[in-house]
């Protein structure tokens, strides 16, 4: 009984030094990744929403655009940096951090797609106050559909770039995701799980085989920033993720797509995976929807080829 004892005992003492050890880590990760503040704020930049606090910068002056970055742990506005002064010269331009994202409140709250939904038509009355046109990139365009499709009075153009496949959409939490969701939100060992997930050479391999077409544009300050953005937050950083990974930020949007009047613009990049198959879907649905394609980019045309974006938003806005 006394040798039973003595082994819980030092099994406990075992497994409290290692979680000990992996805290520190972890807070050691978090620490290093945002030294170098590449995402800076100021506090007249943010908008109190009753989720929590907003990052937008506002900039130029002119009809107003909402550029709206992808829905990744790692975006922030930084995605929009070579295109918003050009835009702002004859826009008045806004630039947010999704909730959840870069310097945005990170609130520890299952995230869904209608929230966000919320979120746009929220700052959109509350911010800028008048009819917008919205660019929106990756899994960002679903919930801008729905949001258009809910109050319409509140936008003129929408811009879907490289939106996501509307069969990835379908997919609702099931058990496989609602577990692997509980999984990463366990204190200090989801969060460890979290930092390996996060870490910088993910982040570099996201660049080079998804993101961008040609590897080589890839910079250090690109995977720097977000680095930092999936780290902004400490833990709280990861309730976007487990979210995504539960499938909880997903919703149909076929009959958003099929009902709202106002013109969809769709936007991918000529390397972009199925990009062919996502446009005709897309369409199928509502045959107005006018596509266009830029050469030689993959899933962030305005950050691989901002020139030649631009010369599509100067054709349409």
């Amino acid at each position: 009984m006394k040798k039973g004892r003595n082994k819980i005992i030092t099994l406990g003492i075992l497994i409290s030094f290692a979680t000990g050890i992996i805290y520190f880590i972890n807070r050691l990760i978090f620490a290093s990744a945002t030294l170098k503040n590449l995402l800076k704020s100021s506090a007249n930049n943010y908008y109190n929403w009753r989720f929590g606090k907003i990052y937008y910068k506002k900039t130029g002056s002119g009809s107003p655009i909402l550029l709206i970055h992808d829905l990744t742990v790692y975006s922030s506005a930084y995605e929009w940096k070579e295109v918003i002064d050009k835009l702002s010269q004859s826009h008045t331009v806004y630039a947010i951090d999704l909730l959840g994202c870069g310097r945005s409140e990170k609130p520890r709250i299952t995230y869904t797609n209608y929230l966000y939904v919320q979120l746009i038509s929220d700052f959109i009355k509350n911010v800028i106050k008048e009819k917008t046109d919205v660019i929106a990139s990756g899994y960002s365009g679903s919930f801008t559909v729905l949001a258009c499709y809910n109050e319409s009075s509140l936008f003129k153009k929408l811009f879907l770039v490289n939106p996501p496949e509307l069969s990835v959409l379908n997919k609702i939490p099931g058990k496989r995701s609602k577990l692997y969701k509980v999984l990463l939100e366990l204190p200090v060992f989801g969060t460890l799980v979290y930092n390996m997930i996060t870490c910088q050479s993910n982040i570099q391999l996201l660049f080079t085989e998804k993101y961008l077409y040609n590897p080589f544009d890839v910079t250090a300050e690109m995977i720097d920033t977000y680095h930092e953005a999936a780290h902004k937050g400490f833990s709280s950083s990861k309730f976007l993720l487990s979210s995504i990974i539960g499938c909880y930020t997903n919703n149909s949007i076929n009959h958003g797509l099929r009902e709202i009047n106002q013109s969809i613009i769709l936007i991918s990049g000529k390397e972009e995976p199925e990009m062919q198959r996502i446009q005709t879907a897309y369409t199928d649905i509502n045959p107005s929807i006018e596509t266009c394609t830029i050469e030689r980019t993959k899933h962030l045309p305005h950050m691989e080829a901002p020139d030649a974006f631009l010369d599509l938003m100067n054709i349409y806005l």
